[in-house]
């Protein structure tokens, strides 16, 4: 562990292969992006869990969302399974303002592209805390922790 870092933390991101859908090269991007910064700075700490740091695989089955949390040494520490509905419409709106974003960056002009990604940051954002909600029992994770783990949510939750 680098100085500085705590074991409350994720060293080890993967997403099921099975559970992602066909994407376009934008959202491959942001799911690979998404994965780096949550490995360069993250809060996790399994609630009643002190052993990490930790890895987590994040795949989906039957509807809904697994954490497959583990110890840095594969040691499993936990599983938490969460309903994909409360997701639903937050991901749905999600990506229509993301087609909307890439369309207009690519056309539009700058106070269009501008309004468009506030709209769709507002909803990253709101996304963001309806995860850090439904896990906040389960596990703490900061804002920005949550922020990146539900980019990853809409990368799996999103079928294309």
């Amino acid at each position: 562990m680098s100085k500085g870092k705590t074991a409350d933390r994720l060293v080890a991101v993967t997403l099921d292969e099975a559970s992602i859908g066909r994407s376009s090269p934008d959202i491959d991007h942001e799911r690979s992006v998404a994965i780096y910064d949550l490995i360069e700075e993250n809060s996790f700490a399994p609630v009643g869990h002190k052993s990490g740091p930790y890895t987590l695989t994040i795949s989906l089955k039957e509807n809904r969302l697994v954490f497959d949390i583990r110890r840095e040494d594969d040691k499993p520490v936990i599983a938490h399974l969460l309903s994909l509905t409360p997701f639903k419409k937050i991901v749905k709106d999600y990506f229509l303002i993301c087609d909307s974003y890439y369309s207009a960056i690519r056309t539009a002009t700058p106070d269009r592209i501008e309004a468009i990604d506030m709209g769709r940051r507002g909803l990253h954002d709101e996304g963001s805390r309806i995860l850090q909600g439904a896990l906040k029992s389960k596990v703490v994770v900061d804002f920005d922790t949550a922020r990146r783990l539900f980019t990853l949510l809409c990368v799996l939750h999103w079928k294309g």
